[in-house]
C-alpha cells in the first residue's frame, strides 16, 4: 500500500467522525476503522503530510511568568527531522527501547515525533520517578538510551545498566547534548519501512492495585485507535485544546499528542508549580482555550474555586482519569452553562465508552460506546454476555486496532485479559435500558456488607457533595456483625478541621442521601494515598484496614455510634 493511500484512509475516517459529531448513532453505523496496510508510520505518513507548510500552531507552552515556547505544524516536522537523524548518529536504531523522561517542554513532543519517525519505541516515563523504580523500569523495558532533563540527570549516576545518554538542558559528563541535533541543516527523514504492527510505545501502568503492567502499542493502536479518542473529547481543526496530565502516563499521549494532531488542533499547556485555579481560569481566557480535559480532582478545586467569570472561549469540558461524581457535573453546568462529559478507557486502550459533544447525556453515566468500540458487559461468575451488571469488555473478533498487543514478560496475564476473545477491563458497570453505562467500580473494589453489595464509587458521589470533603474513599472495614460495613477514608477541604463535630456533619449527610445497607459507618480523616499518577490506592486502605482489625495499627476513627443524634435515628439499619 502506498503511503498516499494510508493517508487518504486515515483522512477519510477521521473526517467521517468530525462530520457526524452530534450524532452517535450515525458515526457508530458509518465508521470503519481505516486500514492503513502492513506498513505504516505516522510520524511520516500522517504528521509530515498534514505539518509541512502549514504555519498553524501545533504547540503552545506558557509558563508562570508568562513566558511562551510555540512550535508550529512545520516547524515540528522540520525539528523533528534534524532531531531524527542526530538521534540516529548516536546509535539510535529502529526497535530500539527511549526511555524519555521530559517534563511538559517542547522538547518532549520533539523528542517522540522524531523517535516514531525513525522507527525506535518509546518508553515515556514520569519526572517523579527515581530509584528503585526507576532501575527497574529501564531493566523490563529493555531501554537502550535514555532522553533526560538536566535536574533529573543525577537519578541515573548510581544505576549499574547500560544505555546511551541524552541530556536536555545544560550538563556535561557523559550525557549527549540534545541541542546539538539543531545546528544542522533540516531534510525530511527516510521512511524507516515499519510495519504498521511493530511496537512503538510501552507503558506501564499506574499501579493502582499490584504492579506495574508493562503495556506494548503499536504504530497503528495509538495513533490510529486515537480516531475514537478525538470523537469523544470533540476536538476538530483550529480548535486549542488544554489536558492536564503529567508526561510519562498514557493520557498525556492520548490527549497532548496523538488526539489534537489528528484532528489538526492546537495542543495547549500551562506550567505551574502549584495549582490557582483563578490563575488557571485567567489562562484559559488569555489563550482562548476551547476544550479543557482534567480529572476529578482537578474539577473538584475548580468548582471550589469563583467560576462566576464565564469558561471564555471553553466550549468542550471533559473528564477522565477516575470516574466523574454528579455533584461535579451539576457545578459545571451551574457556572458555565457547559456539560462536563466523562468518558472511559485505560492505558491498554484508547477511548472505548465516553459522552460526546453534542448528545445527550445522563448524569453518572460515564456514556455509551463510541464508534469503532463494540464494548459488552461479561458476567464474572459465568464469562457469559449479560444485558445486567458486568465487567466492562471490548469484543476482540473483529480485531480493532485501538487495543495493546499484550504486557510484554508477562504471557500468563495477557491470556487471561485478552485470551478469550475480549479484552477485559476489570471494571463492572451496568448498561441502562437507553444503553448508558454506569460506572460500578473496579472488581477488587466492590465488597459485601450484610450480604449487601457496595459500590465504593455510589458513595463516594454522595460524601464529596459536603462542603467539607474534597475526596473520598470507600473500603470495607471489619465488623463483628455484617463482617464489613463501609468505611470513609476523607481528605478535608480547606477551613475544615479533622474533629468529631465535622465527622458527624459529613455522617448525618451520608445518612440522609443514602439507603441503609450502604451507610457509612465509620470515618476517618487521612492522607489518601495515591500512585504517581495521582489515582487513589484503595488497595492500599484495604490492607491498613486489615492490620487495624488485627490489632497491628492504630486508627483515629469515629463511627456514627460514637454520636448520640445518629443512634437516636436507627431504623432500618
Amino acid at each position: 500500500m502506498s503511503e498516499t493511500l494510508a493517508f487518504d484512509r486515515l483522512k477519510a475516517a477521521r473526517d467521517l467522525l468530525l462530520d457526524t459529531r452530534g450524532n452517535l448513532d450515525q458515526a457508530v453505523k458509518n465508521f470503519v476503522w481505516p486500514d492503513v496496510g502492513p506498513v505504516f508510520n505516522w510520524g511520516i505518513d500522517w504528521f509530515d503530510r498534514i505539518a509541512r507548510g502549514n504555519a498553524g500552531l501545533a504547540l503552545v507552552i506558557v509558563e508562570e511568568d508568562g513566558s511562551r515556547t510555540t512550535r508550529t505544524f512545520d516547524e515540528m516536522a522540520t525539528r523533528s527531522d534534524q532531531l531524527g537523524w542526530w538521534l540516529r548518529s548516536q546509535g539510535v536504531e529502529r526497535g530500539d527501547a527511549v526511555m524519555l523522561m521530559l517534563g511538559n517542554q517542547a522538547e518532549l513532543w520533539e523528542s517522540m515525533m522524531a523517535l516514531i519517525k525513525i522507527g525506535a519505541i518509546i518508553l515515556p516515563t514520569t519526572v517523579a520517578m527515581s530509584g528503585d523504580d526507576l532501575r527497574s523500569r529501564i531493566e523490563r523495558g529493555a531501554v537502550k538510551h535514555v532522553i533526560a532533563g538536566s535536574a533529573d540527570l543525577y537519578k541515573f549516576d548510581a544505576l549499574d545498566v547500560e544505555f546511551s545518554r541524552i541530556r536536555v538542558g545544560p550538563g556535561g559528563g557523559d550525557w549527549a547534548d540534545f541541542s546539538e541535533a539543531f545546528f544542522a541543516p533540516a531534510k525530511p527523514l527516510p521512511h524507516p519501512q515499519n510495519g504498521s504492527a511493530d511496537p512503538m510505545m510501552h507503558y506501564f501502568t499506574s499501579g493502582t492495585t499490584s504492579q506495574p503492567k508493562l503495556v506494548e502499542h503499536t504504530h497503528t493502536s495509538y495513533p490510529v485507535g486515537h480516531l475514537s479518542t478525538m470523537y469523544w473529547l470533540g476536538m476538530r481543526p483550529g480548535d486549542v485544546h488544554y489536558n492536564i496530565s503529567s508526561p510519562g502516563w498514557a493520557k498525556h499521549a492520548w490527549s497532548c499528542f496523538f488526539t489534537p494532531w489528528l484532528a489538526e488542533s492546537t495542543v495547549f499547556v500551562y506550567n505551574y508549580g502549584r495549582f490557582d485555579a483563578t490563575r488557571m481560569m485567567e489562562m484559559l481566557r488569555a489563550e482562548r482555550v476551547t476544550s479543557l480535559c482534567a480529572p476529578p480532582t482537578v474539577w473538584r478545586m475548580l468548582i471550589q474555586a469563583d467560576l462566576s467569570g464565564g469558561p471564555g472561549s471553553l466550549t468542550q469540558t471533559i473528564s477522565a482519569g477516575e470516574p466523574l461524581n454528579p455533584e461535579v457535573i451539576d457545578q459545571v453546568r451551574t457556572h458555565w452553562g457547559l456539560t462536563l462529559r466523562d468518558g472511559f478507557g485505560q492505558t491498554e486502550t484508547t477511548a472505548m465508552v465516553a459522552n460526546p459533544p453534542d448528545q445527550p447525556t445522563k448524569d453518572g453515566s460515564m456514556g455509551r460506546p463510541l464508534p469503532g468500540t463494540k464494548v459488552v458487559l461479561i458476567d464474572p461468575v459465568t464469562g457469559e454476555e449479560t444485558d445486567g451488571e458486568g465487567e466492562i469488555c471490548l469484543d476482540l473478533r473483529q480485531s480493532p486496532p485501538n487495543v495493546m498487543t499484550g504486557y510484554i514478560g508477562d504471557p500468563a496475564r495477557t491470556a487471561k485479559t485478552m485470551g478469550d476473545g475480549y479484552f477485559h477491563t476489570g471494571d463492572i458497570a451496568t448498561r441502562d435500558e437507553d444503553g448508558f453505562l454506569i460506572y460500578v467500580g473496579r472488581t477488587d473494589d466492590v465488597f459485601k456488607s450484610s450480604d449487601y453489595k457496595i459500590s465504593p464509587f455510589e458513595l463516594e458521589s454522595v460524601l464529596i457533595e459536603h462542603p467539607a470533603v474534597v475526596e473520598a474513599a470507600i473500603v470495607p472495614a471489619s465488623d463483628h456483625i455484617r463482617l464489613a460495613v463501609p468505611k470513609a477514608y476523607v481528605s478535608l477541604a480547606a477551613g475544615f478541621e479533622p474533629t468529631a463535630e465535622t465527622a458527624e456533619a459529613i455522617l448525618v449527610y451520608a445518612r440522609g442521601h443514602l439507603l441503609p445497607f450502604q451507610r457509612v459507618r465509620r470515618i476517618e480523616f487521612f492522607e489518601l494515598p495515591k500512585t504517581i499518577s495521582g489515582k487513589i490506592r484503595r488497595a492500599e486502605l484495604r490492607q491498613r484496614e486489615e492490620r487495624i482489625a488485627a490489632g497491628g495499627e492504630e486508627c483515629r476513627e469515629w463511627r456514627d455510634d460514637d454520636f448520640h443524634a445518629i443512634k437516636q435515628n436507627v431504623a432500618g439499619g
